[in-house]
């Protein structure tokens, strides 16, 4: 581990402790590994690509550097089961780190939408259970009309998403304003 990551890994324990997670109360023991550092870990596994959590927590069991900022990692079910339990606070990490980014509070947002059809033929529209969910919209791209839902995507002036949204169609088959 070079020293620029264990600087980043050092300032984002520092930011996801001071925003994100509560101070516990109450009674029971306590975990070796806080919950600030179980969301650092996670955030760190995404930075570095690594798309197995099995292999994630081999490379940080192996690794003396990570051991030393990590002093007690969780065996691979134990961190999984951490990282589910942590959901909520792990939604309010990425929101925390969105909030930092430069971009996010630019004056410029870009809205783009793309048509999820759900089905092509008509018998297929009479038989679905998604009747009250989806309706007629009209695909620009492919000149043509078709039933199903739309996806709504918003993202900042370099590209950061803010806002996904799977919506109807509009009615009206012209744009629509956010």
């Amino acid at each position: 581990m070079c020293k620029e990551l264990n600087t980043l890994l050092t300032a984002l324990y520092v930011l996801i402790d001071d925003h994100v997670v509560v101070p516990r109360t109450g009674r029971g023991r306590e975990p070796k590994l806080p919950d600030s550092e179980l969301l650092t870990l996670a955030v760190a596994q995404v930075l570095l690509g690594h798309h197995s959590e099995r292999r994630w927590i081999r490379h940080v069991h192996s690794s003396p550097a990570w051991r030393a900022m990590f002093p007690y990692p969780p065996k691979q079910p134990g961190y999984h089961k951490r990282l589910k339990a942590a959901q909520p606070l792990l939604c309010k990490t990425i929101l925390v780190l969105a909030e930092c980014c430069p971009s996010w509070s630019g004056g410029m947002w870009i809205a783009d939408a793309a048509p999820v059809p759900c089905g092509m033929s008509r018998e297929t529209v009479k038989r679905s259970d998604l009747a009250g969910h989806v309706g007629y919209g009209y695909c620009a791209t492919h000149s043509r009309f078709y039933w199903g839902l739309r996806l709504y995507l918003v993202f900042s002036g370099d590209g950061m998403p803010i806002s996904v949204v799977l919506g109807q169609p509009p009615s009206n088959y012209g744009t629509v304003a956010l």
